[in-house]
């Protein structure tokens, strides 16, 4: 479990509202007349799938699209191997999203999230610059909807976990200190392969979030897209009083709300119901 320095004093913001464009409803299509959103995913991703089809039975009119970045080699147990993961990820989201664009998404939504994390705040502004320059559309990504969940719901002090090396470790916590949050502590799993993440179960996340909870936080954070954890993030939510932001449920939510969509979803934690 890393801990991280005091963040910088974070200026008050006037909103922290999800910047909205409010995208047109087009009654002609029968898919997504609402919008389509493709979903930007490795090919060794489960959760992702998952996690949308269900909340997306919710949200009436929107769709989601997938394009897969192949990843040949899931494994990423050492900091080396996290390392030649996000190599395959940058060799193949190219391809993913040129393939996602060829059903003419409204949106763009990252289902993966380390390296959004990547490089700090700079680094996630130069990726999303990269793939909106190549995508003609907006992107969502699990560092910068994450952070705007945070700052929706006025939290200071935040614990992490991810199912990363401590390599990845490192970039998230940096990311959300140069965002002016204090990061009191990072619990990474150290999954072993893409694919075990979602294997993971709902007793060793309890572990951890007992753990991270008992730090005098006022948000606990989850990373890593392909950990099944939405619905017990919303449990958990009842049981400690305070936000458990879930990635996949915070990309979605950025996604909605910068298309103008307000639907609230069930069951999948405060940020959906609330904001």
């Amino acid at each position: 479990m890393r801990s991280f320095p005091p963040a910088p004093t974070r200026a008050p913001e006037a909103s922290v509202s999800v910047e909205r464009v409010h995208a047109p409803v087009d009654v002609s299509r029968p898919i997504g007349p609402r919008a389509r959103i493709g979903v930007i995913a490795p090919s060794t991703n489960t959760v992702v799938d998952h996690d949308l089809a269900r909340l997306g039975r919710q949200v009436d009119g929107v769709t989601f699209h997938a394009g897969r970045m192949y990843i040949g080699d899931p494994a990423m147990g050492s900091d080396e191997d996290f390392q030649a993961l996000i190599g395959q990820i940058r060799e193949s989201i190219t391809v993913a999203v040129r393939d996602a664009m060829t059903c003419q998404p409204d949106h763009l939504l990252m289902g993966m999230s380390a390296e959004t994390f990547w490089g700090g705040l700079a680094g996630n502004v130069a990726f999303e610059d990269r793939i909106r320059e190549q995508a003609g559309v907006d992107v969502s990504t699990g560092a910068t909807a994450t952070r705007r969940a945070l700052q929706a719901f006025g939290a200071e002090r935040i614990a992490v976990f991810s199912p990363y090396q401590p390599i990845a470790d490192e970039q998230v916590g940096t990311y959300f200190s140069e965002a002016g949050f204090h990061v009191t502590a990072i619990t990474g799993l150290r999954c072993p392969t893409a694919t075990s993440i979602a294997e993971v179960g709902d007793d060793q996340l309890l572990d951890v979030v007992r753990v991270l909870e008992g730090g005098d936080v006022d948000a606990i954070v989850q990373v890593g897209t392909n950990l099944k954890f939405i619905e017990l993030a919303d449990t958990l939510e009842h049981r400690l009083g305070k936000p458990v932001i879930a990635i996949n449920a915070a990309t979605l939510w950025h996604a909605l709300r910068h298309l103008g969509i307000d639907d609230t979803i069930d069951d999948a934690t405060r940020l959906l119901r609330e904001h």
